[in-house]
Parts: structure tokens; C-alpha cells; sequence
């Protein structure tokens, strides 16, 4: 692997972030693009978390726990 492999290119052109996520992109927390990734991908599934689980690659009970995180920090979770 050389610099090639890492390298992309942002203009800052795209306002809805990679991948249509708002707020996903440089200069965005880790823990900030797990949150969206995983509220978006349960809005995705019409809030089937076993489903949304199964896509992310995660257990039920790990989801189950980052939306008891995000609840707790006052956001309103599905």
C-alpha cells in the first residue's frame, strides 16, 4: 500500500457528507459518524433493529447499548 490508497480528494461541494449522511466528513468524529451511521441506518429499516443490526455488523445488544448512550445524551432515539 502506498499514499495512492489513502488519498481522496474533497472540494467541500457535497453538504450532504460521504455517503448523503449530513455532517459526515473531514474534520467529524469517529464516534460522531458511528452515531449518524447508525440512526440513519435504523430510520433505514423503519426502526428494526434486529434488521439495522444485521446491516451494520453489529449485535442487537450493542445497538441496543449505543442507543442507550445517545439517549443519555439527550438525543431522541427510535
Amino acid at each position: 500500500l502506498d499514499e495512492r490508497h489513502f488519498s481522496f480528494e474533497y472540494d467541500g461541494a457535497d453538504s450532504t457528507g460521504v455517503g448523503g449522511l449530513e455532517g459526515v466528513g473531514p474534520g467529524v468524529t469517529l464516534k460522531e459518524m458511528e452515531k449518524q451511521l447508525i440512526l440513519s441506518t435504523l430510520t433505514s429499516e423503519n426502526n428494526n433493529r434486529t434488521r439495522a443490526s444485521e446491516i451494520l455488523g453489529i449485535s442487537v445488544r450493542t445497538l441496543r447499548n449505543k442507543l442507550n448512550e445517545y439517549s443519555e445524551d439527550g438525543i431522541r432515539v427510535p
